[in-house]
């Protein structure tokens, strides 16, 4: 595998900001499998495609055409043996993902009442496009019943100790589940998440992907962390241990966010994350599934070269809509 400067320089035309994202499929009215999967509710950055006072073409283009607009980033894993169903990251799109994430799982249509749309939200971290659509469960929206929120020590101490998010608990609309990071948390028997601490600007919370270990195979969903070199565990023996992987792609590569010193946003570009992973087997490349994907970012469009150059590498770009049997 070999990524020449050419066709890095080629992905990252002015013009080419991103493109058609495969938007979210109306869902099926019954869950597709009878074992637990993921369903992706959402592929970008914290800013969502379009962005907001963005001009360029990628983002006038998405506000033309609904079917080149991305969702922020959300996973979803259903577990239809018993209707039960988590979501990971409470974007800013939640309203919308509630919609996408129809007939898989959770209360149907007639339950009385606001029930918890979700028995429980995984948080990374947070920052904005992780945890903000949490407001949503709220008395000015939906006025949920309890809904589990599961993070780490920090981030639970900043959703309870701050407002408004601490309103969530105090209006009986939010519980707090503490995890651990590396210990698991059963969902059932055979269904376990697990937090896995990640370098990342941690402001008010520290920052987690999640281990997601079903019947058959597991995923990591880590859609934020800073340059994989600052990360003690090894990218390639961490997909040693999974069967899908989705990865924080938000830069194709430098260069991207013109007038914006990149350094202040570390992410690991999409470049280098290929780079890092030269040399390794291409089963392990097919586990790669880049995700959280700033409009800036040429690889969005599956026809233009950037996305070219990770299928040639043997990884993906992840689509919305996407579904993934556990």
């Amino acid at each position: 595998m070999r990524l020449s400067i050419a066709s890095v320089c080629l992905a990252l035309l002015p013009a080419a900001c991103s493109g058609p994202s495969g938007a979210v499929a109306t869902p099926p009215a019954t869950p597709p499998t009878d074992s637990p999967y993921l369903l992706v509710l959402g592929t970008a950055q914290d800013g969502g495609l379009p962005q907001i006072a963005c001009r360029k073409a990628c983002c006038e283009a998405a506000r033309q055409d609904p079917t080149r607009r991305r969702m922020v980033t959300s996973l979803l894993l259903v577990d239809p043996r018993s209707g039960r169903r988590w979501i990971f990251d409470a974007s800013p799109d939640l309203p919308l993902q509630v919609e996408a994430a129809r007939g898989h799982g959770g209360p149907g249509l007639d339950a009385p009442g606001r029930p918890a749309l979700f028995d429980g939200v995984f948080l990374t971290h947070a920052h904005m496009g992780h945890y903000s659509g949490l407001i949503q469960f709220g008395r000015e929206a939906y006025g949920s019943a309890p809904v589990d929120l599961a993070g780490t020590p920090r981030m639970i101490d900043f959703l309870t100790s701050n407002g408004p998010w601490s309103l969530l608990f105090d209006g009986g609309h939010a519980t707090a589940v503490t995890l651990t990071p590396d210990v698991p948390l059963e969902l059932s028997p055979d269904l376990t998440v697990t937090a896995i601490q990640v370098p990342h600007r941690d402001e008010f919370s520290d920052t987690v992907g999640f281990l997601i270990a079903g019947p058959e195979s597991s995923a990591l969903y880590l859609p934020d962390i800073d340059k994989w070199t600052r990360w003690e565990r090894p990218l390639g023996s961490v997909l040693e241990d999974v069967d899908l992987a989705f990865l924080d792609g938000t830069f194709f590569g430098p260069g991207e966010l013109p007038g914006r010193n990149m350094a202040d946003v570390p992410h690991p570009f999409i470049v280098e994350t290929l780079r890092t992973l030269e040399g390794s087997s291409a089963a392990t490349l097919d586990k790669v599934h880049f995700t959280h994907l700033n409009h800036s970012n040429p690889a969005a469009d599956p026809e233009g070269p950037a996305a070219k150059t990770v299928r040639e590498a043997g990884a993906h770009v992840l689509g919305e809509g996407a579904l993934f049997a556990l």
